[in-house]
């Protein structure tokens, strides 16, 4: 499970290092692919096979179901950490997600997310203030 906050920075060549508490799960690759709200998704190839057999479970009839599997497919690749524990953003990816130097990666549960530092920030705080009062409403008998 993908938990915290963390600062890495991103180098010249468009590379992080994951975080240390990450890497045990991320060492046997990573899949990376464009998120909502303009993040970029990381999972574990084990994680991203799980989820791809379930997004193939969709049915070929729903245009709304090709609309997602299209972006969502389209904007992944597959990457695989260095011995620095290093890995590589994929140039379309920086660009959909608006990434500069300083960046913000979250653990989501499953994933993780790459955000650029001043946009985790923004919606962070455009966030915040609703999130005490949707809990229950969002994810019934959560508290």
């Amino acid at each position: 499970m993908f938990l915290g906050t963390y600062a890495p920075k991103l180098d010249e060549k468009g590379r992080i290092i994951l975080p240390a508490k990450f890497r045990d799960e991320l060492a046997g690759g990573v899949v990376m692919t464009r998120g909502q709200e303009h993040c970029v998704y990381v999972f574990s190839t084990r994680e991203f096979e799980s989820l791809h057999e379930k997004i193939r479970q969709a049915p070929v009839t729903s245009k709304q179901a090709r609309d997602y599997l299209r972006v969502f497919l389209s904007g992944a690749s597959a990457e695989t950490p260095d011995k620095q524990h290093r890995v590589t953003v994929p140039s379309t990816l920086r660009n959909y997600a608006g990434l500069s130097r300083d960046l913000t990666v979250i653990g989501a549960g499953s994933r993780a997310e790459i955000w650029d530092t001043e946009a985790w920030e923004a919606y962070l705080a455009e966030q915040e203030a609703a999130f005490s009062d949707t809990a229950e409403e969002v994810i019934p008998g959560l508290f």
